[in-house]
């Protein structure tokens, strides 16, 4: 059974960080991209970043996010990682990280069947 399960959002202030986690089972960790969304209360679910070791290796992080947010994993560990940094009141949302056996990264959520729980971002001003 494949679980994906988010870890390490909290309140913070602008400015600060966080390190979300997804903690991966279930499946062959080299074989799927994981991606990381997030969705604001009213708003679409959006791409965050991409990694994917499997097939061609890549990553992905949105262009308005990049310079701030970088996606990493531990394979050894099955889990992946998302380092926030500078954040804005904007990235508050709840961030959810979610697998598939593609073979490179993608932003678009109907290409993901595995979704984890979610994690609460909260960033006050």
């Amino acid at each position: 059974e494949v679980q994906l399960v988010e870890s390490g959002g909290g309140l913070v202030q602008a400015g600060g960080s966080l390190r979300l986690s997804c903690a991966a089972s279930g499946f062959t960790f080299d074989d799927y991209a994981i991606g990381w969304f997030r969705q604001a209360p009213g708003k679409e679910r959006e791409g965050v970043s991409c990694i994917s070791s499997g097939g061609y290796r890549s990553t992905y992080v949105a262009d308005s996010l990049k310079g701030r947010f970088t996606v990493s994993s531990d394979n050894a560990k099955n889990t992946v990682y998302l380092q926030m940094n500078n954040l804005k009141p904007e990235d508050t949302a709840l961030y959810y990280c979610a697998a598939d056996k593609i073979p490179r990264c993608s932003s678009d959520r109907y290409e993901y069947g595995y979704w984890g729980q979610g994690t609460q971002v909260t960033v006050s001003s």
